[in-house]
């Protein structure tokens, strides 16, 4: 069986592969565990069969596993997979819409990522995270406040500044327990609003 092309449905547990030949005939098709299914592609195709997977969760991981076998690795973007899929979408059929996804002339592939990249990126998704998760706490802040009378400044630093100034006035309208609500609401906040 020697197989030109495989395309791998990545899953939690099971991935399924969907392999063609010279003639573009489906000649492997089989279900393998995460465990074993790197030993049985060793043991089932030859290096230099091009091997294709949806460039998701995971993929970057396995393609260099692949690549230092000696195999050659394609990673699709889904949205260029899903035209391929010919009938109900489950993991068979994607794993087959990915090898025949593969086979475009013109396809365009995504680069496997090295760790450091990896690395990077992660830093760049959490860090974009936080952002959001500060803003989110922010405007929290500035739509309870108002509904004490208080207008809250937009620009973090002053909001930063206000805050532990309206918890010390006496003064203004807010009750004991809004002051304990409001005082926790900072304290949760107080670490991520200093950058």
């Amino acid at each position: 069986m020697k197989l030109i092309r495989v395309g791998v449905d990545l899953a939690k547990n099971v991935f399924q592969v969907h392999g063609v030949n010279r003639s573009e005939k489906a000649v492997w098709r089989r279900k393998l565990t995460r465990e074993n299914w790197l030993k049985v592609l060793r043991q089932s195709v030859e290096p230099g069969c091009e091997i294709g997977m949806e460039a998701c969760g995971g993929a970057h991981h396995w393609a260099r596993q692949l690549q230092q076998q000696g195999f050659k690795v394609r990673l699709v973007a889904p949205q260029f997979v899903k035209p391929y899929v010919k009938s109900n979408k489950n993991d068979a059929n994607d794993a087959e819409a990915i090898c025949e996804a593969m086979s475009r002339p013109h396809m365009r592939f995504v680069s496997v990522k090295t760790v450091e990249q990896q690395d990077i990126q992660a830093v760049h998704r959490i860090r974009a995270e936080l952002i959001k998760q500060r803003t989110a706490k922010a405007n929290q802040i500035r739509g309870l406040v108002a509904e004490y009378g208080l207008v809250a400044p937009k620009e973090l630093g002053h909001l930063r500044r206000a805050l532990p100034c309206w918890l010390e006035d006496g003064a203004n309208e807010l009750s004991g327990r809004f002051r304990r609500l409001l005082h926790g609401l900072w304290g949760e906040c107080r670490h991520s609003m200093s950058g």
